[in-house]
This record gives structure tokens, sequence and C-alpha cells, in this order.
């Protein structure tokens, strides 16, 4: 049985991981992390990582990346993989990641969804057709209206995806309102909506001359999340020192 530590246990999240993993005998919780308070969870609960003493096998984090520093220090100094399934992190905690991944295995994903992992290649295939006959490309992303990031790390994911098979030629646009020009050919845009209680819905439009080829993912439960952040401890756990995202646990 896989032992993790659940950081960010009383989020919406942490809570549907935590009865996620009740009902799976193949993994167990045992010991939370959050400043907030959450029920009466069956496990132990600290306010601070560095307050933990449980040994585990793995820790999911889904929680906020102000924190993400003091939790990549706990996880390399025990040895602990870490699924990190947080967004919105800086360009020097990005280093910092890499950094701790020479050290023990670290899976980072934007979407931990197995539907979105799949949307991921599928769009670098069609990118190869379809962008070389001339198909701009614009993404848009739609989440509730609690999401403190924007865009959000799947729309950036699903950009960065098609990006990479250019050699990382094109630019993003997040703000049309700024400029007063025609649209440049080597451009992504990525346009926010934030409403209600919308789990997520990520929509990527190739649009060339006389035709319009949509591909698009909607999340109907914040389950596919835990369900996929499940899986990823998992895998992870069994794994040596190194950078691994949610493709890896597909092909595994």
């Amino acid at each position: 049985m896989i032992q993790v530590i659940m950081n960010g246990y009383a989020g919406k999240m942490g809570q549907t991981i935590s009865a996620l993993a009740a009902q799976d005998p193949e993994i167990e919780i045992v010991a939370g992390i959050d400043l907030r308070e959450a029920g009466q969870p069956p496990y132990p609960v600290f306010r601070h990582i560095g307050d933990c003493r449980i040994p585990a096998d793995c820790l999911i984090d889904f929680s906020n990346a102000a924190g993400t520093d003091r939790l990549l220090d706990y996880c390399v100094e025990n040895r602990l993989p870490c699924v990190l399934c947080t967004t919105g992190f800086s360009q020097e905690q990005l280093g910092k990641i890499r950094e701790a991944a020479q050290v023990i295995p670290v899976l980072q994903s934007a979407n931990m969804s197995l539907g979105v992992n799949l949307l991921l290649k599928i769009l670098k295939e069609a990118a190869h057709v379809l962008v070389p006959g001339g198909f701009d490309v614009e993404i848009v992303e739609k989440h509730h209206n609690q999401k403190l990031d924007s865009p959000s790390g799947t729309a950036l994911a699903l950009a960065d995806a098609i990006n990479q098979e250019f050699s990382q030629e094109y630019g993003y646009v997040y703000d049309r309102s700024v400029r007063r020009e025609k649209r440049r050919r080597k451009e992504i845009g990525i346009s926010t909506v934030r409403g209600g209680s919308i789990v997520g819905e990520h929509e990527v439009i190739f649009a060339g001359s006389d035709e319009v080829v949509t591909f698009s993912h909607t999340a109907y439960s914040k389950a596919i999340f835990g369900k996929g952040a499940i899986q990823a401890a998992k895998f992870l756990a069994r794994q040596e020192a190194g950078m691994y995202d949610m493709g890896d646990v597909v092909r595994s």
C-alpha cells in the first residue's frame, strides 16, 4: 500500500482526494497539511509541513504556489517523492523544482486529467498538419470565480504543446485590448473566462481560411483530477529521481 501525505488537505481537491483514497485499497493518506481545518479527517493534521514527522511513500500537493519552496525543501530533506498539482509557479520556482528532481522523483502537471493529457498528444499531431497550412491558433479557458491564477496552467500547457513542435517560435497574447494591430502570424491567443462554478473548460481553435477545427475538453467534476493525482502517486512512489508528468503515468 502506498502511504501519502496530503498537502492542502482542507481544500476542495484535498477533500476530494481524501474521499477517493478511502475507497482505494492500494493507497492510504497518513497525514494532512493545511493552515485551515476541515471536518475530522481520519489521519493526523499539521499546520506546517515542517511539523510532520510521519513517514510516507509520496506527497501530493494541491495547495498554493506560495508554499512550494518550503514544500520542496521538506521533500528533498526526507527523500520523499512529490506530486505537484499546484499551478502558478514563478520562473524561480520552476528552477527549484528542476533542482529538486535531481534528488527525488517529482511529477509536475498543470492538469491531472487523463483526457487533457490525451488532448496534449492530439494537439501536437494536429498542429503539424494545420499550422503549416496557415491556421491560426486560439485557446479559450473557463474556470470558476474562485480560481486565482490566469490563464490556467492547463491553457499554458496546451499552448506549450503546440509551440514545442515549432521550436518555440510562437509568442503568447493574453490581452488584445492593449494594442491596435492585425494579428501576427506567429502568435497563440489565450483568453480567460472566470465565473460561477465552472470546473474547467478548455477549447483549442485552429482557424484557417474558410474552415475551423476545434478541440475541447470539459471537466464536470473535480474528481477527475483527484483520480489522476492518486494514480500519479502510485506511479511516482516506484520511480527514481527525475522529472515526470502525467504523460509518463498514462504510458506506464
